[in-house]
């Protein structure tokens, strides 16, 4: 198929490989974060973190805004469900995705709650209009790659009228998570591995383009290089950034050149900024309260504010004792060293977030890096 094959060619991803090999300085170390959940699985499903030097080592970010949706949002969600005025509107990914005292949507549903998956904000829009007594809720959830299709329903129920209609909203902001990262080792023992350049998610930066990173690269000497999903886009972007550290260069660096630009998707920007505004803080899974990274409605739109209507008070809940997605997110820790990894935890009986995810790592680890083990007569 074209713009897949032509990106995995046996030939061409051999010779990345072997650049990367001359490339990379036998007497440093390498240290680059994959922030999106795609690369992570990418790099899994390929073999590709295996190819590489052991000096290059990548380290995982905090993923998928699944990943990183901390328990008490999800409580939330099911306390909004449980009620029977309310049909609470959400993505597969997050049906499955342990909450407090063993709860999740799905077993919130199997207890009688509607909660009805979505394939678009649309089909929201479409069920508060056959149901107008009944309240819906659709609990938003993304990074700045989903929000736009959220800020469409939202305006869309404005245009109606549509009195019954309401947002639980769980949007993030990339840019703000990335800065916590790398100042979180400067301020708590309990940081982040130290991080030498980034790859900078994909589809994120569709929307927002690759302009907001630049802060990173001029205020921290951190490089990053936007990356596709491909093994070539992968490999080449390993290969920039280990240029760019070789160099001594910070620079923002765009691989994916065929789906971002510098600017971004202004359209899908503007369309966010008219219906969004930052929160002060927000609660992320592994990393804390984040300052100013994440969305919630502006005063306009305030009356389809799920958490206004139904006066939802935000609780923290910790993360189960055994489960370590907390320390993968932040990449202190990679999915085999969790004690539960592959026994306990699973995709059928997940214990964290990270292993029931479509692009968490835990995910990705258990099915791909368990089977490559095995064939390297690993356990």
């Amino acid at each position: 198929m074209k713009h897949i094959d032509e990106f995995r060619d046996r030939r061409l991803a051999g010779g990345l490989v072997d650049a990367i090999w001359r490339k990379a300085d036998t007497h440093r170390r390498y240290r680059l974060m994959e922030f999106c959940g795609g690369h992570t699985h990418a790099l899994a499903r390929f073999g590709i973190d295996a190819l590489l030097p052991d000096n290059v080592r990548m380290i995982h970010g905090p993923g998928c805004p699944v990943c990183v949706l901390p328990v008490g949002r999800l409580d939330s969600a099911i306390q909004l469900a449980g009620r029977e005025d309310v049909i609470l509107c959400t993505y597969g990914d997050t049906m499955r995705v342990p909450a407090s005292r063993g709860m999740s949507l799905a077993s919130a549903k199997a207890q009688g709650a509607d909660v009805r998956l979505l394939y678009s904000s649309a089909d929201a829009i479409r069920i508060a209009r056959e149901h107008p007594a009944r309240e819906v809720v659709l609990f938003a959830i993304g990074f700045e790659t989903t929000t736009p299709s959220s800020a469409v329903a939202v305006r869309q129920a404005h245009a109606l009228g549509l009195g019954n209609f309401s947002v639980l909203c769980n949007h993030v902001v990339t840019p703000a998570a990335m800065l916590n990262i790398l100042e979180a080792p400067a301020r708590r023992e309990t940081g982040p591995a130290p991080i030498d350049g980034f790859l900078g998610p994909s589809h994120v930066s569709t929307v927002i383009g690759s302009r907001p990173f630049e802060f990173f690269a001029r205020e921290y000497q951190c490089p990053v290089v936007i990356a596709g999903f491909e093994p070539l886009d992968l490999l080449q972007a390993i290969l920039m950034l280990i240029g760019q550290l070789n160099e001594g260069r910070a620079e923002v660096e765009n691989q994916y050149r065929r789906a971002v630009v510098r600017e971004g998707n202004r359209r899908a920007q503007a369309l966010v900024a008219e219906v969004f505004e930052l929160r002060r803080l927000f609660e992320w899974r592994g990393l804390g309260e984040v300052p100013y990274s994440a969305l919630k409605l502006k005063e306009r739109f305030r009356a389809f504010d799920a958490e206004t209507r139904f006066a939802l008070e935000y609780r923290a809940v910790p993360d189960p004792r055994a489960c370590e997605c907390g320390a993968v997110l932040r990449g202190i820790k990679t999915p085999e060293q969790c004690k539960v990894f592959g026994t306990a935890c699973t995709p059928e009986s997940p214990i964290g977030s990270c292993m029931v995810s479509a692009e968490g790592a835990c995910a990705a680890h258990y099915a791909y890096g368990r089977r490559r083990l095995a064939s390297e007569g690993g356990t």
